[in-house]
């Protein structure tokens, strides 16, 4: 292990719930326990915070905690520190941990995503919603014609699959169906009632193609990944996982006319940058705010062709626990939760590590994919067990 290798070590996770009563600076506090406890760091261990995207009051609930939140409460005495909008999707977080440790500017920083828009939602004289008097920066593209929503922006790319690359709603369902079935077994997971193909079917419609499964839901939690740099390891206790590659891409970072959704352009150029290939991989946790961006990065990724996403995962027995590529195991966020892209990587360390449980893939994994984003930007990691 060089000094120049980025580890995750502790990871946690705070409660998973709707409408929660508990403060998100506190459910952060509560994932960051639990991530210390495990790697057996204490907080004096930890000179370095990043998050996605920093503290945002806008929209209610979507960042409500930002670094310097948790540096004050925690009394952190750090060197680095990130937190920001223009990155590469959540997992950048991530990326730019790994950087600061392998350049010897931190050795262990905690990395988190905590989402609170249930509650805000539910609360909105301490979270006020936003009313803006004007519409204006990339938004100004989508709202005057009423895609006012992200299912509006990621659906006309499931439908070019379905006019030209023949895509049907039954394979589409394998994401959702699958992601219910991993839940069940996941003890933490927010909806854990199995889902049938009639129910998938019978749902009303929210954007075609996708229908109210399709979609994550608003939920309040906090994720916590630990990274830590390669000379740092003999601190910790747990086993730890090496970032073995990393890849990022930003068309532009609008949903507005990009021709491609960015999963394709960093699926490709995460290979580039390690020996592994996808013949490697163990299991993959890939982006499913909606179905169909799990199916982008499948193609873009090379587990498949481009347009045949679909058929890959027709009658959902490939990317089962059991299946050749294990997806999601964990439930993904149309299961588990919409914990914004670092539940991937907290799922995909449990795997490797062995921990899963009654959702453990059989076998040793030792390699797998945790993906962010996917839209106009993402990030995806390679992990792996040595």
């Amino acid at each position: 292990m060089s000094g120049g290798d980025a580890f995750i070590t502790g990871i946690g996770q705070s409660e998973i719930g709707v409408r929660l009563e508990r403060h998100p600076l506190l459910l952060t506090v509560d994932a960051v326990r639990e991530a210390l406890a495990e790697s057996g760091l204490t907080p004096a261990d930890i000179d370095g915070v990043s998050t996605y995207p920093g503290r945002m009051t806008v929209p209610s609930g979507f960042s409500p905690v930002g670094s310097e939140d948790l540096v004050d409460a925690l009394r952190l005495k750090v060197r680095w520190l990130n937190g920001g909008f223009e990155i590469s999707s959540q997992l950048g977080a991530v990326v730019a941990a790994a950087g600061a440790v392998a350049t010897g500017q931190a050795r262990h920083v905690i990395c988190f995503r905590t989402v609170y828009e249930a509650a805000a939602l539910a609360r909105p004289e301490e979270y006020p919603p936003a009313r803006p008097g004007r519409v204006d920066g990339w938004t100004q593209w989508l709202i005057p014609f009423n895609a006012f929503s992200a299912a509006n922006w990621t659906a006309q790319y499931a439908m070019r699959h379905m006019k030209h690359y023949g895509l049907t709603r039954e394979q589409l369902a394998q994401i959702a169906l699958t992601d219910r079935k991993h839940a069940a077994l996941n003890p933490r997971a927010l909806v854990r009632e199995p889902l049938t193909m009639d129910q998938y079917m019978e749902a009303r419609m929210i954007s075609s193609p996708f229908c109210l499964y399709d979609c994550d839901r608003y939920t309040d939690a906090s994720t916590v990944l630990i990274v830590s740099a390669g000379d740092a390891i003999g601190d910790v206790k747990c086993t730890p996982i090496r970032i073995a590659a990393m890849a990022y891409a930003v068309d532009r970072h609008s949903w507005d006319q990009a021709e491609w959704m960015a999963a394709y352009p960093t699926g490709r150029q995460l290979w580039k940058n390690t020996d592994y290939t996808p013949k490697d991989v163990d299991t993959v946790q890939l982006y499913d705010g909606f179905s169909f961006q799990t199916i982008t990065w499948l193609e873009g990724l090379g587990f498949c062709d481009v347009g045949e996403g679909g058929r890959f995962i027709e009658g959902g027995h490939r990317i089962a626990l059991d299946g050749e590529l294990p997806l999601n195991t964990f439930g993904g966020q149309i299961g588990a939760g919409r914990l914004h892209g670092f539940g991937f990587a907290h799922e995909a360390v449990t795997q490797l590590r062995g921990l899963g449980g009654a959702r453990q893939i059989p076998g040793d994994p030792r390699v797998a994919v945790a993906a962010s984003g996917g839209g106009p930007l993402a990030t995806a990691l390679l992990l792996a067990k040595d």
